[in-house]
């Protein structure tokens, strides 16, 4: 289940749910019955499958195509 982070309008604190997707925003700040809104992260990126290794590089006769 994901973690969403809200921020209060009206008194500015900031908290985290876990909620489903299906499940509806948070509407009202639990501290002071205030706005909230939603916050968006930055989302880490993950490769997976069989076709990323860490070794993967250009092999070492291949010309780079930055300014040569």
């Amino acid at each position: 289940m994901p973690r969403y982070s809200y921020r209060c309008e009206e008194c500015g604190v900031q908290f985290e749910r876990t909620q489903h997707f299906h499940d509806a925003p948070i509407t009202l700040c639990p501290e002071c019955g205030g706005a909230v809104r939603r916050l968006i992260g930055p989302v880490g990126i993950v490769f997976k499958g069989s076709g990323f290794y860490v070794t993967d590089h250009r092999a070492s006769g291949d010309k780079s195509s930055d300014g040569d």
